[in-house]
């Protein structure tokens, strides 16, 4: 199930890229409107999610304070991705934006997990890693440039 999850998730993402471009570009806004739009819209989908997907919020001020400073910080870059989205996927064209995004998405995991940076455990760098990662940086100049 995860995989599942996982693959939706990732079909969901480029989807979303698609969507937020379309908003900004038929508002004919800069990118903050439609940004605030997008995070609206998502909150609202999680509220309306929480009773069947979370647990309770009961006793997370306590908690808070366990939070290392990086678990503060995704709501700053998931906004970074969205205006990107919003301003740069319709110009450079799904697939490229797909795979440079991917890439990079990919390139970052391998030396997370090779460092246990940001709490994920450590998984040592090996050369078919290494191998899948050049072989993604070889894919985004096939599907940006062909």
């Amino acid at each position: 199930m995860p995989y599942l999850l996982a693959v939706v998730a990732g079909v969901l993402n480029m989807l979303q890229s698609g969507s937020n471009a379309t908003l900004h570009q038929k508002l004919e806004s800069g990118p903050v409107v439609p940004a605030l739009v997008v995070y609206l819209t998502g909150m609202l989908a999680v509220l309306a999610a929480s009773p069947f997907i979370g647990r309770s919020a009961e006793g997370v001020l306590g908690r808070a304070g366990a939070v290392p400073w990086w678990g503060w910080i995704g709501g700053a870059m998931g906004a970074f991705y969205v205006v990107v989205t919003l301003t740069q996927a319709k110009g450079m064209g799904a697939g490229a934006f797909t795979a440079v995004t991917l890439t990079a998405a990919v390139v970052t995991s391998l030396l997370l997990d090779h460092y246990g940076l940001m709490g994920f455990e450590v998984r040592p760098l090996t050369l078919l890693r290494v191998l899948g990662g050049v072989l993604m940086v070889a894919g985004v100049g096939l599907v940006a440039c062909f």
